[in-house]
């Protein structure tokens, strides 16, 4: 079990023909520049970044955008003439980036590809953006199906991902209720997502089934 890969006018302006396509999902953000001919850093989002260098096409969101109602009416299409892994991060040349300076006004966009564009991936491997806001359910002291939460990020230590949940309880209506610490933040747990642990994945139902102690 795997995890796969969440403008304003400057001296750089990427086409602002096509609409965005309703089903972008943010793979990672952009650091600054590399090296002097216009290459862009980017921070990917999950250490598999298979998608980002595999995309011909990404759609950078500037630093004030919020996504939702709207959110991508600033989102711009760039090619990527060219893209490679570098340490932890990801270099790549935009087309009509020609330098340092043009590079340096795309720092803290984020990069989105449509999730039509993904790769099908193997069994037993997911995409992040599937996962998230997934109802995870563990087990309690007598083996019992209880829900923990919902799944609110991923993370990746380099071995293996891990799911950030955020606690919740479930009404009659299947309403979810997220209670509080004493300082009014939901409560969180972090799970493994790993086989031994995670061992359904019904994305259809968005729901995970683990052996995960509920009360942990």
């Amino acid at each position: 079990m795997s995890l796969s890969d969440r403008v304003n006018k400057s001296a750089v302006s990427g086409p602002a023909g096509p609409k965005a396509p309703e089903d972008l999902v943010e793979l990672g953000r952009i650091a600054g520049a590399y090296g002097v001919h216009g290459w862009v850093r980017v921070r990917p989002h999950s250490s598999e970044s298979s998608t980002l260098l595999n995309a011909r096409h990404w759609w950078l969101l500037p630093p004030a955008s919020v996504s939702g109602a709207g959110g991508f009416s600033c989102a711009r299409p760039w090619q990527v003439e060219r893209s490679r892994v570098h340490s932890d991060v990801i270099v790549a040349r935009l087309a009509g980036v020609a330098d340092r300076t043009q590079a340096e006004t795309l720092k803290g966009h984020t990069v989105w590809v449509p999730r039509s564009n993904f790769a099908t991936l193997e069994p037993e491997e997911y995409y992040w953006v599937d996962l998230v806001g997934c109802r995870l359910y563990g087990e309690d002291a007598h083996g019992n199906s209880v829900l923990i939460g919902q799944v609110e990020a991923l993370m990746d230590n380099g071995a293996h991902g891990i799911l950030r949940v955020q606690r919740a309880t479930e009404s009659p209506d299947g309403q979810l209720h997220f209670p509080l610490d004493d300082k009014g933040r939901r409560l969180e747990v972090l799970v493994p997502f790993v086989a031994a642990h995670v061992h359904t994945v019904d994305l259809d139902n968005n729901t995970l089934l683990s052996n995960w102690p509920a009360d942990f």
